[in-house]
């Protein structure tokens, strides 16, 4: 891809407006219903009961089959809406941020500066280089284990097993995110942390603010007293924490690092969900049961920080159910593309769940497949992008699965699980195209 040529004169195909409004009906819609920050549960069941995603991602094979490859650009009044529809295209995008292609759109500042207005997502240049710095050092972007994990594994094992023992042999969604943030709270702001749910609930109301985007006027006093009441705990340092490490780094005014920390809080939600919906995968699968109960005995406590399966199986429960399913960009310039011209400006969507269902080309589209992650690099045949991909991926890319499979471990290590509705998953059936994580419910007996 290069600028325009001035000889070019052609642009990229165009939707007819009936295929605008089925796609407007049918991807965008149900996407937005379901809460693009913070999830809503109603919605979420509707989409599960009416196979919801299915449906979107029949509309995208439908719109590649009459338009071929694409960019399609809808007929939508406004700046340009385009609709990627080709693998190779998604990895052109992807890899080309944050020029041509910038990760901060419009339409996502709207969203994220209700709670966190100089995050690294949507700053720009030369703002985001540093803050994009400080959460790849933090989190440790490129590493699969982080340097602290062996003092992460003691906090999640702590917390794991308050939770077995409030929750007796019935393991339900309320219980398990619970805990799930208490050990959030610990790893990133220290055990002082712990019990601030406070804290945890005011991001939950500016995120749902954040869900309305233009919409919303916005939270004002509620954003300043969950940043004042988050400095409060980063400025504590606790040692073995997070917030001790950010406050040994040299930072600067336009890091940010509370905004940053902000967006490490939220991302947490979407990985509590991946890893309960991967316990589900695990539960109705007796041979990745089996798989993953070897790997945990054999690994022991000593050697939780990494478990290649039960990380497979999370990133593999974010395939089948991304819970970013629109990975949004934004053209900077105008970009020649082999069929002519996408403009500067156009607001440019991948919407994931088509490219991690495409059935037409990904044999293992509806069914769990947990070695597609064991490859050296399983996106290069297939654009398989549960936390993006190129320059603007998600930095906690392995921090998140890292301390969800560690949560897995530690709460299989001496039960079994069952689903107690196991007719919602079954290893012989596709999977369906949504999993409400909010009703799942396990039964647990000591192994």
């Amino acid at each position: 891809m290069r600028r325009q040529d001035a000889a070019v004169r052609d642009g990229p195909a165009k939707a007819s407006i009936k295929d605008t409004l089925a796609v407007l009906a049918e991807v965008v819609v149900p996407t937005l219903g379901k809460g693009v920050l913070i999830r809503r549960p109603r919605v979420v069941a509707l989409a599960e009961r009416l196979n919801l995603d299915g449906r979107a991602v029949r509309r995208m094979q439908y719109l590649r089959r009459k338009y071929g490859g694409g960019p399609l650009l809808l007929a939508v009044p406004g700046r340009p809406q385009a609709m990627i529809l080709t693998a190779e295209h998604v990895h052109q995008v992807l890899r080309g941020a944050p020029e041509p292609f910038a990760p901060s759109t419009l339409e996502k500042h709207a969203a994220l500066a209700h709670f966190e207005e100089k995050v690294s997502l949507i700053s720009q240049p030369p703002e985001r280089a540093e803050r994009r710095r400080f959460n790849d050092e933090m989190l440790e972007n490129d590493r699969p284990v982080h340097s602290m994990a062996n003092r992460f594994v003691t906090v999640v094992d702590d917390e794991a097993r308050k939770l077995l023992s409030e929750t007796g042999d019935d393991l339900s969604w309320d219980a398990f995110i619970t805990a799930w943030y208490r050990v959030v709270r610990r790893v990133i702001l220290g055990h002082e942390a712990r019990d601030d749910q406070n804290l945890t609930d005011m991001l939950a109301k500016l995120r749902a603010a954040g869900n309305w985007a233009f919409l919303h006027p916005g939270r004002k006093q509620l954003q300043r007293r969950f940043h004042e009441r988050l400095k409060e705990h980063l400025k504590r340092a606790e040692p073995g924490s997070l917030a001790a490490r950010i406050a040994s780094r040299p930072n600067m005014e336009v890091t940010a690092s509370a905004d940053q920390v902000a967006h490490w809080l939220f991302a947490f939600d979407p990985g509590g969900i991946a890893t309960f919906r991967a316990l589900a995968l695990i539960a109705s699968h007796p041979e990745a049961a089996r798989r993953v109960n070897e790997e945990i005995a054999t690994a022991g406590r000593a050697n939780r920080e990494e478990l290649p399966f039960v990380r497979a199986c999370i990133l593999e429960s974010v395939r089948i159910w991304p819970t970013t399913p629109a990975i949004l960009r934004e053209t900077t310039e105008d970009v020649q593309w082999h069929g002519g011209v996408l403009p500067k400006n156009t607001h440019v969507v991948i919407y994931a769940p088509y490219f991690h269902r495409d059935d037409e080309n990904l044999p293992e589209a509806h069914r769990f497949a947990p070695d597609l992650w064991l490859e050296a690099a399983p996106a290069r045949r297939w654009p398989l992008i549960p936390f993006s991909e190129g320059p603007g991926i998600c930095p906690a890319h392995n921090f998140v699965p890292m301390l969800g499979s560690m949560m897995i471990a530690a709460i299989l290590e001496k039960h079994r699980i069952a689903l107690q509705d196991p007719n919602r998953l079954q290893p012989d059936r596709p999977l369906p195209g949504t999993l409400d994580n909010y009703t799942l419910r396990f039964s647990l007996a000591n192994s």
